[in-house]
């Protein structure tokens, strides 16, 4: 095993160390490797190529400096995954913010991640849905060109 140092907020500290004590861990860091496994669970299956439909929930501190423009860059940056976001302010420092995503499953990980690990980013949850693609084309009215369907 290989040992790490990490720096926490006092508050994260003792959140857990009340999960320790509730759930009856022997240590610290057994309870952090429970976190990394939990965390691992979560990741997409599937193949990394797949589609997927995706919301990205996250919570951030707006004072933090030049976050809220990286995050707005980072959307404008893989535009071609971001179908649609809402901000909502929650107190004077927080700000929750959605975002449904689509895409290629690796892609849509990847932009998630870029914004999750963002300095002043409190929580992130991706939570994908994978999905096939049609292309196909059918009455929709007059001159209808053929366009894509997604398929859960």
């Amino acid at each position: 095993m290989q040992r790490i140092t990490i720096t926490i907020d006092e508050d994260l500290l003792a959140t857990v160390d009340a999960m320790v004590e509730a759930r009856g861990y022997s240590s610290r860091s057994e309870a952090f490797r429970d976190l990394v496994r939990e965390s691992q669970a979560r990741e997409p299956a599937g193949d990394a190529g797949e589609q997927c439909v995706a919301t990205l929930t996250y919570v951030y501190d707006h004072a933090t400096r030049e976050l809220a423009r990286r995050i707005t860059q980072a959307h404008h940056d893989r535009h071609d995954l971001a179908v649609a976001s809402m901000r909502v302010h929650l107190d004077h420092d927080s700000l929750l913010e959605s975002s449904v995503l689509r895409g290629r499953a690796a892609d849509v990980t990847a932009f998630a991640d870029s914004v999750a690990s963002q300095r002043g980013v409190r929580f992130a949850h991706l939570h994908t849905i994978p999905v096939s693609i049609e292309r196909a084309r059918h009455h929709h009215g007059d001159g209808a060109e053929q366009h894509d369907h997604v398929h859960v």
